[in-house]
């Protein structure tokens, strides 16, 4: 499992989104995000792919995290 980082930009705004990627390696998970990006860019909202790592709990914040933090 991989998670994208997004920034998407509204004329002066600028945030970033994550999102969830189904692949099997992170060539192909690099490939559907910036598929994604430029399906997404159809809007008024730009959509540009900041970067795609492995994750094995996205998006998580449970006990082990906290933990991992010193909590």
């Amino acid at each position: 499992m991989f998670m994208a980082e997004f920034k998407l930009r509204y004329g002066d705004r600028k945030w970033y989104v994550r999102r969830i990627v189904e692949a099997s390696s992170v060539e192909e998970a690099e490939e559907k995000a910036r598929r994604y990006a430029e399906l997404m860019n159809r809007g008024e909202v730009g959509w540009e792919l900041s970067y795609v790592i492995e994750a094995e709990r996205p998006l998580v914040i449970g006990e082990e995290e906290l933990r991992k933090l010193g909590a």
